[in-house]
């Protein structure tokens, strides 16, 4: 189950836009008539000229609010849809052109939706994926005996798959979408849904199949623990455009101006000899102090203040038993970006 191949870019997206007509018509019935004869014609851009690659073994997370064109790329690198405008090629194939060919190495997970068999058996649906990728039956039962390591398949093999719960439906669609030992596999939502061990265990088993097998995997979705957990770069789209391309150490550096220092207090009636945000507000105006029982929590902007200030003011003033310092989580910095744009 291993593939040693040398780094090279996998996909390519140039330049490219995809346009949908709507047609819109008036309210009430003279709208529904009059919509027969000439109905007004609406374009709507979903992806704007947009360009990236991704090299082979990478774990891409592309990211986005809903609408924003995420999964019209997907679709546009599958060969579900055609570009209206620009190139997409995936290992060497335009997917729109040659689908049969794309699709023999990809796979596709999509969080609301499964690949399975709705009512056959589990062990039925991965004997039906073997005849349809034709895998030898050697390398067939090793994929399996690999999955069912991982995740415990055995357990829900023989049930149909209506009657596995999301998180047993989740594990055998990524089984599946690994199975054939694609050179892409297209991840929307993988671990939407569920609990907090079995998401820990997908995240896992990606990272491994990744490493095993210099898998490139293209991650789309809402739970930034695993991109933060899987990814290392991050592709942003907002209204059709992608509006930032780079590491999350990057995004963190640049855009995460925010820092949060917790003091937890040795007596709660030392809170009266505070007045953090009276103290430090000349400095920056935006500082926010929120306090709890014995614990006071600072949130400042680390470009205007600094964290030897904070600290020194605090511990002049009260006892502490414990300071916890930490930057500003990645979902906070990512609704900034959404709401106020790159600077």
């Amino acid at each position: 189950m291993f593939r040693n191949e040398v780094i090279m870019e996998i996909i390519k997206v140039n330049h490219v836009t995809k346009n949908f007509i709507i047609y819109e018509k008036e309210p009430g019935l003279k709208g529904i008539f009059k919509s027969f004869v000439k109905a007004k014609k609406i374009v709507k851009t979903a992806v704007d000229d947009i360009s990236f690659s991704v090299d082979q073994g990478e774990i891409l997370g592309y990211i986005g609010p809903n609408g924003a064109g995420k999964s019209t790329t997907i679709k546009m690198l599958t060969g579900i849809l055609t570009p209206t405008k620009g190139e997409v090629i995936v290992d060497g194939l335009i997917p729109y052109q040659k689908r049969s060919q794309n699709a023999q190495h990809i796979g596709v997970v999509f969080g609301q939706r499964t690949q399975l068999w709705w009512d056959l058996p589990l062990n039925e649906s991965f004997s039906v994926l073997k005849e349809i990728y034709q895998i030898p039956k050697e390398t067939f039962d090793e994929r399996m005996a690999y999955f069912n390591e991982i995740f415990g398949l055995n357990a829900f093999m023989k049930q149909p798959v209506r009657q596995l719960s999301l998180g047993q439906r989740m594990k055998a669609d990524i089984a599946a979408s690994f199975l054939h030992n694609p050179k892409i596999v297209y991840l929307d939502e993988p671990t939407i849904g569920l609990d907090v061990v079995a998401k820990e265990n997908i995240r896992k088993t990606i990272k491994d199949i990744n490493a095993r097998l210099n898998t490139t995997v293209i991650l789309t979705t809402h739970d930034l623990s695993d991109i933060e957990k899987l990814c290392h770069r991050i592709l942003m789209i907002d209204k059709g455009k992608i509006i930032y391309d780079g590491t999350l150490d990057h995004l963190r550096e640049k855009y995460g101006s925010k820092k949060i220092i917790s003091f937890d207090l040795k007596h709660s009636g030392d809170l009266e000899k505070l007045d953090l945000e009276a103290h430090f507000r000349p400095v920056d105006p935006d500082i926010r102090v929120v306090i709890h029982e014995t614990n006071v929590t600072v949130i400042y902007n680390k470009l205007k203040l600094a964290i030897k200030d904070i600290i020194n003011y605090v511990l002049n003033n009260i006892e502490v038993s414990d300071i916890d310092i930490k930057d500003d989580d990645l979902e906070h910095i990512i609704k900034e970006i959404y709401k106020t744009g790159l600077v």
